[in-house]
């Protein structure tokens, strides 16, 4: 998992929303003992928390993240693996809102949105007002949008670098909204610091990311493992306006 770029797992919700302008297992309890890893290294923690994540059938993340050009992106997404997801996400000026079920993906953007993902668009600028508060239905894989809302690629991307969670040093406990979790450390010769929160009580999942110092600095929770995703159960889809 590339624990010292969360930016990636940004990247893994709004990968191709050009509106953004920037957007470019087993729990480890038991015995009585007040450590619930107690015996297991730091390394071998994160290894747990990152298979137990990617065993959830859904999950909650939100979060922010400096990009290189300095724009901060920020995302509150939660994805399934039955191609469903709702969520926000904002960032140089634009806000959207997306749900996906199955192969129908919506977007809700406001003007700034609309403005930067059909600029050099033929008739962009009168399509603008007709967008306003509108629900824009899209093929998820259609340009613009690829890779938005996949929680198998989002998945895929928190293992792509194993030697991220190489070399940790567990430094102790503490709660994340509410849970108990064991805190996880990596330092970098350049100052560059990221810690992983993994629950400590029940599967050990990951909580919270966050990364300090260097070009990209970021922070990522997650929550709501296993849960539901409730998008228009029993009522009508949005309300649609032109595709551009």
């Amino acid at each position: 998992m590339k624990l010292r770029k969360n930016a990636v797992l940004v990247a893994m919700v709004c990968a191709g929303a050009t509106g953004l302008a920037g957007c470019g297992g087993n729990g480890g309890g038991g015995g009585g003992s007040d450590d619930p890893f107690a015996g297991d290294s730091a390394d071998q923690i994160a290894d747990q928390a990152v298979k137990a994540t990617q065993g959830a059938s859904s999950v909650r993340m939100a979060g922010t993240a400096k990009q290189n050009g300095g724009a901060t992106i920020t995302v509150d997404f939660q994805v399934d693996e039955r191609d469903r997801c709702k969520g926000k996400m904002s960032g140089q000026g634009a806000t959207a809102q997306v749900v996906r079920t199955g192969e129908q993906l919506f977007v809700q953007g406001d003007r700034t949105f609309w403005s930067n993902t059909l600029k050099g668009r033929p008739g962009a600028e009168q399509a603008l007002d007709k967008l306003k508060g509108r629900w824009v239905k899209t093929a998820p894989n259609e340009q613009g949008t690829e890779g938005m809302c996949d929680k198998q690629a989002f998945l895929a991307a928190m293992d792509s670098d194993k030697s991220e969670r190489s070399g940790m040093k567990k430094t102790g406990t503490t709660s994340i909204e509410g849970k108990k979790a064991v805190t996880l450390e990596k330092k970098k010769e350049n100052g560059e610091k990221f810690t992983v929160y993994v629950a400590a009580e029940g599967d050990p999942y990951l909580l919270k990311t966050v990364t300090e110092g260097g070009k990209a600095p970021s922070e990522m929770t997650f929550s709501a493992f296993n849960r539901l995703i409730e998008l228009w159960y029993g009522k009508p889809l949005p309300k649609q306006g032109p595709a551009g």
